[in-house]
């Protein structure tokens, strides 16, 4: 029987990366670094088992925590996004799917669009 730092280890070494498109649209380029409208993001993934795939959950604390310049509270609160954010993922609404948990693989597109606007 294997143990534990054993099993921890080949875990790790069957952790691969994922890599999601991301573009920011109606003003939420404007919270980036550089101001960035489109970027690639890499998630680490389990290779073997579909539940520790990323989530859009994940994506969402990645880009908080390292994309978003200034003012982290108007782009996410609680690990998902501020009301007024639409978040569609491969083209499709990710309400119509799981949401937060929504399971992402390399390829997929994620785009978050602000609908609140100042007039």
């Amino acid at each position: 029987m294997a143990d534990k730092s054993t099993q921890q280890q080949q875990q790790q070494e069957q952790a691969t990366k994922i890599t999601v498109s991301v573009e920011f649209s109606g003003g939420m380029e404007l919270l980036m670094k550089d101001k960035t409208q489109k970027l690639q993001v890499e998630l680490a993934a389990v290779e073997e088992s579909p539940k520790e795939q990323p989530t859009v959950r994940d994506l969402i604390r990645y880009i908080r925590d390292n994309v978003v310049a200034e003012k982290k509270e108007l782009f996410s609160k609680n690990d998902t996004v501020c009301p007024g954010i639409l978040v569609i993922v491969n083209e499709v609404d990710w309400e119509v799917e799981d949401g937060a948990d929504t399971r992402l693989e390399t390829g997929d597109s994620v785009l978050f669009i602000s609908t609140l606007h100042g007039g």
